[in-house]
């Protein structure tokens, strides 16, 4: 029996979807040609993927028993033809940070392996990232995996890379400025901007509202996301509201970072991508984040610390 890829393509993205409509977009098929080709591995196979009814679509026993397997296949099929054809493109990573310097992990890797071309991309958002990686128009994407729905995690990996402190970015003549660190407590009297206008970073915005629900803060009303630090700037002197973001962030003119205490909220960041990715830039990212992780002790926690359930899951394995 001879299965052609295509078959296997076509299986893993429906089984990654659970939707014919988002895997035909996924792979520029029309939906037709799409359940086509699931039929006829179906029929080569003797044996129901799916089960489907007009209002969901899940994996039969042997098709849970064909996702592993397929996904190996595939990503063997990939990386064969890319080194015969000597095809094989840069590796994209979203660094995650619109207008702001390449993270440590990927100038690491590319000291590692300077022979491979790594490219940064600046989408701004794990959630837009990982829209980007179902297109193919991404490999990689800095995040919180954890404020993902589980539907989108289907089919990802992710690292864990570091442990962030939270912080609120503030014009330099608000009244937080003033403070070195802003106890939760204070801030519970100003509205917290968490980005909930900005569909590319739907996971900042869910952590927003743990922190919110956790410590009897109040969120801002949606805006639209301004883009770059001098739009930010912008942004804060027109909202005035603080905005959610870590503490390492800077660059942003006429702006300040304040640290947030009582406790120190943190922010589990992970390096994210498609569960068959092969590359060797992926593998040097890879090293590097198990190298600066150690080095650094990015995952230690500080004393006194609030980190969300969802964050502790992934940091633990769940």
């Amino acid at each position: 029996m001879d299965l052609h890829p295509r078959l296997l393509r076509a299986f893993v993205a429906v089984a990654e979807e659970l939707h014919f409509g988002r895997a035909a977009a996924r792979l520029y098929l029309a939906q037709q040609a799409l359940s086509r080709d699931v039929r006829r591995l179906e029929e080569q196979l003797g044996a129901a993927l799916f089960t489907r009814s007009t209002r969901r679509v899940e994996l039969t026993p042997a098709g849970a028993r064909l996702m592993p397997g397929a996904r190996r296949l595939l990503a063997l099929h990939d990386e064969l033809v890319a080194e015969v054809s000597g095809a094989r493109g840069p590796l994209l990573v979203d660094v995650n940070m619109q207008g702001h310097e390449a993270p440590r992990p990927l100038v690491r890797a590319r000291e590692l392996a300077p022979g491979v071309e790594m490219l940064a991309r600046f989408h701004g958002g794990l959630a837009s990232g990982v829209a980007a990686m179902r297109e193919g128009r991404l490999d990689v994407s800095f995040g919180r995996f954890a404020g993902l729905p589980a539907h989108v995690r289907k089919g990802l990996t992710q690292v864990p890379v570091r442990l962030d402190r939270l912080a609120v970015l503030v014009p330099a003549d608000h009244a937080l400025a003033a403070l070195e660190e802003v106890p939760l407590g204070v801030l519970a009297g100003f509205p917290l901007d968490a980005m909930a206008g900005n569909p590319a970073t739907t996971e900042w915005t869910d952590l927003g509202e743990r922190l919110a629900e956790e410590f009897g803060l109040t969120l801002a009303a949606p805006h639209a996301p301004p883009v770059g630090p001098d739009e930010m700037s912008l942004y804060l002197r027109r909202h005035r509201e603080p905005v959610l973001a870590t503490a390492k962030i800077g660059g942003i003119p006429g702006v300040v970072a304040r640290p947030l205490i009582d406790p120190v909220p943190l922010a589990l960041e992970n390096l994210v991508f498609p569960a068959h990715l092969r590359h060797p830039g992926l593998d040097a990212l890879l090293q590097a984040v198990t190298e600066l992780r150690r080095v650094e002790r990015w995952l230690r926690r500080p004393p006194h610390s609030w980190l969300p359930e969802a964050d502790e899951a992934v940091l633990s394995g769940g």
